[in-house]
Formats: C-alpha cells, sequence, structure tokens
C-alpha cells in the first residue's frame, strides 16, 4: 500500500510567506492548488495577508488615532508552496466567497477582493479574535 502525504495546507490555515516583498507576513490560505494548473505546474495557493499590521494602542489616544493606527493593509497573492511555512493557526472565516477565482489576474477584481478581505480582517480585529494573525512577527 502506497502511504500519501495527508493534505494540510488547506483554506484558512494561516501560514507565513518566506520569499518576495511579503516575506515574513503571516497570511491565510484562500485556495489550495496541490497539482498545479497549466499557467502555474507546481502546487500553489491564492493567500490573502496582511501588508501593514496594525500598531500598538494606549489609552490616551483619542477615535481617530485609534482608527489610524489599528488600520490593516492586506493583500492578495498567489504563492508556490515553497515560499510558505504553515502554522498550527487556523482561520475560520470563509475567504473563498469573497475572494474570485481571478483576483490574482485580474487588477480590478483584485482591488475589489482586497477591499472585502480588510473588511473581515478589520471586523475580526476589532471584535479582538485571532490576536496572533495580526500581531506583527519578530524575528
Amino acid at each position: 500500500a502506497s502511504l500519501t502525504m495527508g493534505k494540510f495546507l488547506k483554506p484558512g490555515k494561516v501560514v507565513i510567506l518566506l520569499q518576495g516583498r511579503y516575506a515574513g507576513r503571516k497570511a491565510v490560505i484562500v485556495k489550495a492548488n496541490d497539482d498545479g494548473t497549466s499557467a502555474r505546474q507546481y502546487g500553489h495557493a491564492v493567500v490573502a495577508g496582511i501588508d501593514r499590521h496594525p500598531l500598538k494602542i494606549t489609552k490616551s489616544m483619542g477615535k481617530k488615532k485609534l482608527a489610524k493606527r489599528s488600520k490593516i493593509t492586506p493583500f492578495v497573492k498567489t504563492v508556490n508552496f515553497n515560499h510558505i511555512l504553515p502554522t498550527r493557526y487556523g482561520f475560520e472565516a470563509d475567504l473563498k466567497s469573497i475572494v474570485p477565482n481571478d483576483a490574482t489576474t485580474n487588477s480590478e477584481a483584485k482591488k475589489v477582493a482586497k477591499k472585502a478581505v480588510a473588511k473581515v480582517f478589520q471586523e475580526r480585529f476589532n471584535a479582538g479574535r485571532n490576536k496572533w494573525l495580526f500581531s506583527k512577527l519578530r524575528f
């Protein structure tokens, strides 16, 4: 009997990007493509991540400053499996429904997807959930 490796890079898994512009950033897998496509003949995933993490806030800050400092800038990107490091964390929100399939190829769709992802991330952050995802990776 041949043993196949279990798939652990599933949608909702929090990963860390290792290469490129977003190296060291945390992201969530939106759609995993284990066997590749004709355009990308390697295992890859569409990820939605955090480009700019929220900054530290204190009691004495005003509402406007709080809003500004807790703003999250997201990104949406297709990444080779070799360039991502899976973590033990998951993200329960359904990102697949808000990130269209052409989000990484069509710039208009990408803009819309980024706005939608930002909204989900922001809601999660404001509700105080997934604390680890929204904290900056210190290394």
